[in-house]
């Protein structure tokens, strides 16, 4: 339910089975799952989504893309193991998966097989690429962040860099969301599902769009981010009193009038040539040192409640550390108390949504292996004594 409202949440009743690792799956389910679906995911059995055991980089991607699933443990490579996991698909209104090209289909539940039994289901495949002379290639975020120009753009020229997320695998995911519900709505009128799929390397050259656009207007190729032309006199980072950084965007007449009066520098307001963003961009030693100075006359918490005051642009440079105490992230009851493997509580943020009075927050915790393996057997008609035998042969796990 959703728990301002009363009402049930907006996709309550949607039975999501997902069959994911990693990021860009298991994004898409959580999306749904924060949605109101009751979403399943299938973990193999008996060692469960490999992403539990990742250390470095990886170490909080299970906590972070599992919650409000329920956990089913399936060795889908057994004949009992998969005759549960096509009863899951039997029964459900939606797939998702992410496994190498060709998997789902050689395991005997890909879309064609199972839209046979069940001709309402929509199936959400998410890979590296869209239909098209690279389907079957194998990638990964960072493989197309290099891929797509997106790294070029990110790091200083001979320099790729990818950025300092899985952006890729989450925009991939949640475009696959957008292709469920779009898939929903049509079931609704045809009564059918329907293939649904999302990719890694289109969604980076949608990302790459607006710089494609760019170079071809202006004539020539587009440089990394790092040598970008300014479309603004002001927009970037700046030291402060303490040492510690801010950046400031002054993109407009008003940004900069309301600068100069709160400085003091009513003659670079008064000034002719410096009358336009563009006067000011063709003018930048004039325009950056008097910003300049004025944040190294304050803390950054001074400079931030000025810049505040006076409505300009700014943002404080935070490290990953600074966000969970963030007073905007944490307004309204919008953080997750989520509890990791080794069993220390968190604050994670929610989707990034608000829908009328929905709350789309914390119904259950990351699953732990098999953890509702018995609870869903149930409900798919299998008695003790069934669900006892395929423990025993090894075809699904149950929590200990």
């Amino acid at each position: 339910m959703s728990e301002s409202s009363g009402r049930p949440l907006p996709l309550a009743g949607v039975r999501v089975i997902e069959f994911c690792q990693t990021i860009m799956g298991p994004s898409c389910g959580l999306v749904l799952a924060d949605l109101g679906a009751d979403l399943i995911k299938v973990e193999p059995a008996p060692g469960g989504d490999k992403t539990r055991k990742l250390s470095g980089f990886g170490a909080g991607f299970y906590a972070a893309f599992n919650r409000n699933k329920r956990g089913i443990a399936i060795d889908v490579k057994s004949e009992e193991g998969l005759e549960v996991a096509q009863k899951l698909i039997e029964g459900a209104d939606v797939v998702i998966e992410n496994y190498a090209p060709g998997t789902m289909e050689r395991l005997g539940i890909g879309y064609e097989e199972m839209s046979k039994r069940n001709p309402g289901l929509i199936f959400c495949s998410l890979k590296g690429f869209l239909s098209g002379p690279y389907e079957n290639r194998l990638a990964l975020d960072e493989v197309v962040q290099f891929m797509g120009g997106l790294a070029y753009m990110t790091g200083p020229r001979g320099q790729p860099l990818r950025a300092g997320s899985s952006v890729i695998d989450i925009m991939g995911g949640t475009y696959g969301v957008i292709g469920i519900l779009c898939a929903l709505r049509d079931r609704e009128a045809t009564g059918k599902g329907q293939m649904v799929k999302g990719a890694l390397y289109e969604s980076v050259a949608l990302l790459m769009m607006q710089h494609m656009a760019g170079g071809a207007l202006l004539g020539k190729d587009v440089p990394p981010m790092t040598e970008r032309q300014r479309a603004w006199c002001v927009y970037e980072t700046f030291e402060t009193k303490e040492g510690d950084q801010i950046f400031i965007g002054i993109t407009s007449d008003n940004h900069w009038e309301r600068f100069c009066k709160r400085f003091g520098h009513e003659d670079l307001l008064a000034d002719p040539t410096l009358k336009t963003n563009e006067d000011r961009i063709a003018n930048p030693d004039r325009v950056r040192p008097p910003v300049a100075d004025a944040c190294l006359a304050h803390t950054k918490a001074e400079m931030c409640e000025i810049a505040e005051e006076i409505g300009i642009p700014f943002a404080p440079v935070a490290k990953t550390e600074d966000l969970f105490d963030d007073p905007q992230l944490n307004a309204e009851g919008r953080m997750c108390e989520t509890v990791l493997p080794n069993g220390e509580m968190v604050k994670l943020p929610r989707i990034p949504v608000e829908v009328g009075d929905h709350q789309f927050g914390l119904r259950h915790q990351p699953p732990e292996i098999g953890q509702h393996t018995r609870e869903v057997l149930m409900e798919l008609g299998y008695d003790e004594d069934a669900v006892t035998a395929l423990e025993s042969s090894g075809a699904v796990k149950s929590l200990a």
